[in-house]
């Protein structure tokens, strides 16, 4: 039997329905509408925050990497550093507000962001600026939360649910914003901007939560010795296997022997760290729950789920960026992911029931699958303007699905007890940012592979003794005759020209694979999660139908 919590502070009389829902969370009081709705306010700055210092530099990373001279394995450290700090640091967030309030745990990693990011525009350098990213994954795990507590205080109690939903879907707004301010803030200066930029943002942010702070809640002692052992064991862990998802691709994952050391030495981690925690009396992961078969299938559904955003992530944005397109060129398609976002946020709240969640989520998944059906068969004549349908679509889809599924995972949790919460919580960041890289990761791969596929195809075919080849050739050389006098030099440019459109070409078509594998992904995907909730909705009605035979049974007789 479970040992009563030790309480560190004196609760407030609360009425009923102001009792925070657990340890850690923020009690309910009421507010006036003005109040309400700075509450809302700050939400929306703190989840923007956490977000947005990292899309800045992934939107701009060719410019940062040209700036400071980095080399394109240098440059996607900067990225994972995010991603290592940012999953791990969730681990703790949650026993640490348990214990000592989410605010200080905010105003350390809000004060820790602002001071590195204004030292790099001293300092500058490569470390620096892995640095920061670093210290914005902690800073980022604790805005997410911060952002959600916020947006909850900004409506009365039976609202939660709806609140809950674009809470937590703040933060999906940080990229296309990111987007849309990035060719105004370069052009104003170097990326000297962004990350000043970056500094004002954590400072008003820590403004916001000094002067507008939460309303008290419960604080018990959790935090245990062991759980700095389980920290310890799986940071580390969690760090090489983004280490190894972030380098495979740009150094090649079979020319590379020692990521294969690093993730050996993370499942050698990781499995030390499981097995501490199964044999704990008060575990901070809960394997069992784990292990569970409803567990398993949440998380691969929203691993999956991360994984088919990838179609817009990397799948239109990589073509456009192949095909020449830059930040200005992309500024309208991104003001459209926006509106997409904040639909699809604004409809799963405003429909959002415990009967319309399963819906939403499947209705998530079929508008990946639609999107990726219009994509397939891009040309390289498509511009920005031929992806606003497709990609407000997946934004659409992006923003729905967020809120329902955490719901649901936060339900599944609960009731096995609020101790299961902190799983859930690090099992959501990890599906979620792993996800998101291995997707960016495997359609990489994938795409270079049908690349070169698809080059061999088309120089196969280009023979100069073809008429229609031997045509294009004399173009292509007519293009250098006024700036070059010598027949033979125009002729080997000519066919170097030539050789960059096939290439062009090529990596065009290899994207339609991409298009079409994140299709067939998404209507398994649908087929499945559909098989899933006829045989959950069978099930609950056999239970009702039995409870109801078992009624005349038990009632007393007259």
């Amino acid at each position: 039997m479970a040992a009563p919590p030790q309480y560190l502070k004196p609760s407030p009389a609360w009425e009923e329905h102001e009792k925070p829902t657990m340890p850690g969370s923020a009690s309910m009081p009421w507010h006036p509408p003005h109040i309400r709705f700075a509450y809302a306010c700050v939400a929306l700055l703190v989840g923007i925050t956490g977000g947005l210092g990292n899309a800045l530099v992934s939107a701009n990373l060719p410019a940062i990497q040209g700036t400071l001279g980095l080399t394109p394995a240098e440059a996607a450290w900067l990225p994972a550093a995010y991603i290592m700090v940012n999953v791990t640091s969730n681990l703790m967030v949650f026993k640490f507000r348990q214990q000592f309030g989410l605010r200080l745990f905010a105003e350390i990693g809000l004060s820790l962001y602002a001071f590195v990011t204004l030292l790099h525009l001293l300092v500058g350098g490569f470390e620096m600026a892995i640095l920061v990213r670093a210290v914005s994954g902690l800073a980022g795990a604790t805005t997410s939360t911060l952002a959600m507590l916020y947006m909850l205080q900004a409506a009365p109690k039976q609202y939660t649910g709806k609140m809950l939903v674009l809470g937590v879907g703040i933060a999906q707004i940080a990229t296309p914003l990111a987007w849309l301010m990035s060719p105004a803030l370069l052009d104003m200066g170097q990326w000297h901007n962004l990350y000043l930029f970056e500094a004002g943002l954590a400072l008003c942010s820590l403004a916001a939560v000094v002067v507008l702070k939460l309303p008290p809640g419960i604080h018990i002692k959790v935090i245990e010795p062991l759980d700095f052992v389980t920290f310890a064991l799986v940071a580390p862990a969690v760090a090489m296997i983004v280490a190894v998802l972030a380098q495979g691709f740009t150094r090649w994952w079979f020319d590379t022997p020692w990521l294969a050391y690093l993730l050996i030495a993370a499942v050698v981690l990781m499995t030390i760290a499981l097995f501490i925690e199964h044999h704990r009396a008060n575990p901070l992961i809960q394997t069992r729950w784990l292990m569970m078969g409803p567990t398993i299938r949440f998380m691969i559904g929203a691993f999956l789920i991360r994984f088919l955003t990838s179609e817009q992530t990397y799948g239109a944005v990589g073509l456009l960026r192949t095909l020449g397109m830059g930040p200005d060129q992309m500024q309208p398609l991104f003001a459209v992911i926006l509106a997409g976002t904040i639909c699809g946020m604004v409809a799963s709240s405003v429909t959002f029931s415990p009967k319309t969640v399963i819906p939403q989520i499947l209705f998530s998944i079929l508008l990946f699958g639609v999107a990726a059906w219009l994509d397939y068969g891009r040309t390289s004549l498509d511009r920005p303007h031929d992806f606003f349908v497709s990609q407000f679509l997946v934004a659409v889809g992006a923003g729905m699905f967020m809120g329902p599924m955490v719901m649901i995972g936060i339900m599944q949790a609960l009731k096995f007890g609020a101790d299961h919460v902190v799983t859930f919580v690090v099992m959501l960041a990890m599906t979620q940012s792993l996800g998101g890289f291995t997707g960016a990761a495997a359609l990489s791969t994938y795409q270079l592979h049908r690349e070169h596929v698809h080059s061999t195809q088309i120089v196969a075919q280009l023979n100069p003794a073809d008429p229609v080849v031997a045509q294009r050739l004399r173009l292509q050389q007519q293009i250098y005759q006024g700036v070059n006098t010598d027949p033979a030099l125009r002729a080997a440019q000519g066919v170097g020209q030539l050789a960059q459109i096939s290439r062009r070409e090529a990596n065009v078509l290899a994207f339609n694979d991409v298009f079409a594998l994140s299709g067939v992904i998404a209507i398994l995907f649908l087929g499945w999660s559909l098989i899933i909730a006829v045989r959950l909705a069978r099930r609950q009605k056999r239970e009702a139908a039995a409870l109801l035979n078992q009624a005349p049974a038990g009632a007393p007789a007259r």
